[in-house]
């Protein structure tokens, strides 16, 4: 698969969307990476855990670093959800 964003590209994050609902599968978030704290990663929510942690992946399996290969990530991790993208 393609990845979703390209280099250049910008997309608009709210903030609060997760201050009175959880992330759904479905959702593109961007979260901090567990193990690069300086890193925010844009990625899918696929799974979401009975103890509220998700499973995020990234739309190009084959490059992307994600819950594969970190495990899942807490709500305190998540930024914001993704709302819109500009080429």
């Amino acid at each position: 698969m393609f990845p979703l964003l390209k280099a250049g590209e910008e997309v608009l994050v709210d903030t609060k969307a997760y201050h009175c609902c959880l992330p759904e599968i479905g959702d593109l978030v961007i979260a901090w990476h567990p193990y690069q704290p300086d890193l925010r990663i844009i990625k899918r929510v696929v799974q979401v855990d009975k103890n509220g942690y998700f499973f995020l992946m990234g739309e190009n399996s084959l490059e992307s670093s994600d819950s594969r290969s970190f495990g899942c990530v807490s709500l305190q991790q998540i930024i914001g959800k993704v709302t819109s993208r500009f080429p």
